[in-house]
């Protein structure tokens, strides 16, 4: 499998805490990353301005295909957040060096990331270890890759048996209806249209039974928290109330502006929102996520990483990779 070499992933800063009373550093505007096809509530507060109005400067979105791609955008200083990066990715880049945190968890999903298989090769969960020697279709370092490689080892498939290609999941889904690959692997839009070449392996109950959690991230470099803590409370106060929003209504309106800003239809946008939840700030900051459990959870991941030879190394904790003050602090905004 192709070993990750992150050389752009390298640490920007040394870790600094983000939780001092240090007024925020003086910026123009900031970069936010995010993914299309990927409805979720704050897009609504992006349309609205909101978090232009909370911020006090100018926020520039900027669409991504994977995070890992956020990563590097992160690394170079490109980017300053990024929303909904999956846990696998920024795993990956911490334990190559790369100084970010996280400062909430921006969506819980199962349904919405998962492998497909052509449909002519009538292979099921039955009988997947005919798997064995196929040519897949895998976003590398991505929570999608995550899930492929507990899936692999669920199904007792040698990962090296496999020809593994690395795409990100709209070109995975044109290889899979081409018949280029024999199955892929994705999330959002790109899980959608492979659907409709092929079936899933376990739906996501069955996932989650077997521990295989998905959920994505909002970080950030770890100098650009401790700088500008304000800043950073301000946004997920603004993410939270969005969601707070679409819990208690689910309007119409909403739903329409969610599914124009993530370049979907609107029954799609409602479709994969279904799949989707978001933990409230109490939550968050709970035991069950960013109060203990993300770390024990991130190194797992890391671990299973190790193993499948797609990073040389782990850390020996990810405690240091949660910044819950951001969180803490919009608590009582």
């Amino acid at each position: 499998m192709k070993k990750f070499t992150l050389a752009t992933m390298t640490a920007a800063a040394a870790l600094m805490s983000g939780q001092a009373a240090m007024a925020d550093a003086h910026l123009d505007e900031i970069t936010v990353g995010y993914f299309l096809e990927w409805p979720m509530p704050m897009l609504a507060a992006k349309a609205d301005g909101s978090y232009d109005e909370a911020l006090g400067v100018p926020v520039k979105w900027v669409s991504f295909e994977t995070g890992t791609a956020m990563s590097a955008a992160m690394a170079s200083g490109d980017v300053q957040m990024s929303v909904s990066q999956g846990v696998p990715p920024f795993v990956v880049a911490v334990s190559a060096g790369q100084n970010l945190q996280i400062i909430d968890v921006a969506v819980s999903y199962s349904e919405n990331d998962n492998c497909v298989v052509r449909s002519d090769l009538q292979i099921t969960k039955d009988n997947a270890g005919d798997l064995a020697g196929k040519k897949v279709a895998v976003p590398l370092g991505t929570a999608a890759h995550y899930g492929f490689l507990r899936q692999m080892d669920y199904f007792g498939v040698d990962i090296s048996t496999l020809d593994i290609v690395d795409m990100d999941p709209p070109t995975g889904s044109a290889a899979l209806a081409q018949g280029d690959v024999d199955f892929a692997c994705g999330y959002g839009g790109g899980l959608s249209r492979m659907k409709e070449s092929g079936n899933v392996l376990l739906t996501g109950a069955e996932k989650e039974e077997l521990g295989i959690l998905v959920f994505d991230v909002t970080s950030a470099p770890a100098e650009f928290i401790a700088e500008n803590p304000e800043m950073a409370a301000k946004f997920v106060k603004v993410t939270a109330d969005a969601n707070a929003e679409w819990a208690a209504n689910q309007s119409e309106e909403m739903l329409e502006v969610i599914a124009k800003e993530s370049g979907q239809e609107l029954e799609t946008a409602r479709s994969d929102l279904t799949g989707f939840t978001f933990p409230t700030i109490e939550q968050q900051l709970s035991e069950a996520w960013l109060g203990g459990n993300a770390a024990t959870f991130m190194k797992g991941v890391a671990d299973v990483f190790v193993e499948a030879g797609s990073i040389p190394a782990a850390l020996d904790s990810y405690e240091d990779t949660v910044n819950t003050g951001p969180l803490t602090d919009a608590s009582s905004m």
